[in-house]
């Protein structure tokens, strides 16, 4: 005689078949620390945005709080730098004989460049520098690597006032045309903030590259203009159009190039690369959305692994 037995289940088990997946979407679960849609994810920044601006001026204040010339040290590191490469390529190699006013010429490409160069060394150990933080805490990545950006630009409007002391000192006084310099900053920034974004997604899967950058940056360096004149290098050489163009489209030469016109009475429009404002906000737009949708894609997979 057989008898047949009903095996009744808890309200809310899992049916036979039933997965982990279904079963969590029955009842509501997300996934911990799932990519929210891009707006959101703009709007969870924007709510964040005093953390970021705390965090970057936080990172500047301690940048060099061991150092007993403390906060110096953000004027005297790149005036430093550009009195070896003054010594280096302005007294050794001659290259001022091709350069007015070699010395305002020079300072600006240093302070120009040393913005972008920290902006994305910085920004490429964005992830990977703050492990634990990015483990222990829920928050859109991206507020990282966009307040180490944005540390950078402090410590550049900080210098700047050394900048213009030494423009002053010769005989750059400041004019209408100064005021140029501030949007080609912004759009630097942009710029900056897009590439570190873009790093600091790279560096967070392969650390290796962190250890790179600083060959890959100073080879950027040297083909962007800091102590040479691009447009006194190329005059007269008659180089294939695409490399020529290619030159004088390079970003941070762009920018160095836009704000050394705002700043240097002898710069001129004559030194610029054709259309310059419209490569400038092209390059700002390309990597600054680019870099932001990039780091985005890959929000879920920070910390992990």
């Amino acid at each position: 005689m057989g008898s047949s037995q009903t095996i009744s289940r808890p309200p809310g088990a899992p049916a036979p078949g039933d997965s982990l997946s279904a079963l969590a979407a029955r009842h509501g679960l997300k996934v911990s620390g799932a990519r929210p849609a891009l707006p959101e994810y703009v709007r969870q920044l924007w709510s964040r945005r005093h953390f970021i601006t705390a965090f970057a001026t936080a990172r500047l204040t301690a940048q060099y709080s061991q150092a007993k010339l403390g906060q110096v040290w953000q004027l005297m590191t790149p005036l430093l730098n550009a009195a070896v490469y003054y010594f280096i390529f302005g007294v050794l190699l001659k290259t001022s004989r091709h350069v007015s006013d070699f010395v305002p010429f020079l300072v600006t490409g240093v302070f120009i460049w040393t913005f972008t160069a920290n902006s994305i060394t910085t920004g490429t150990r964005a992830i990977s520098g703050n492990i634990g933080l990015v483990r222990a805490l829920h928050f859109p990545r991206a507020a990282l690597p966009i307040a180490l950006a944005l540390q950078q630009l402090q410590q550049l409007l900080f210098s700047m006032g050394a900048l213009i002391v030494i423009l002053m000192g010769f005989g750059q006084f400041p004019k209408a045309s100064w005021l140029l310099a501030l949007p080609a900053l912004l759009l630097q920034a942009l710029f900056n903030t897009g590439v570190s974004m873009g790093m600091a997604r790279l560096a967070a899967r392969t650390p290796d590259i962190a250890q790179l950058m600083p060959f890959i940056l100073r080879t950027w360096m040297y083909g962007s203009g800091v102590m040479w004149s691009i447009h006194a290098v190329l005059k007269g050489r008659h180089l294939p159009h695409a490399v020529e163009l290619a030159i004088q489209c390079n970003p941070a030469a762009v920018y160095i190039d836009l704000v050394r016109f705002a700043l240097i009475d002898s710069y001129t429009s004559a030194q610029l690369p054709p259309h310059v404002w419209a490569v400038a906000l092209g390059w700002a737009v390309v990597f600054g959305v680019g870099g932001f949708v990039y780091f985005w894609k890959a929000e879920e997979q920070y910390g992990r692994g």
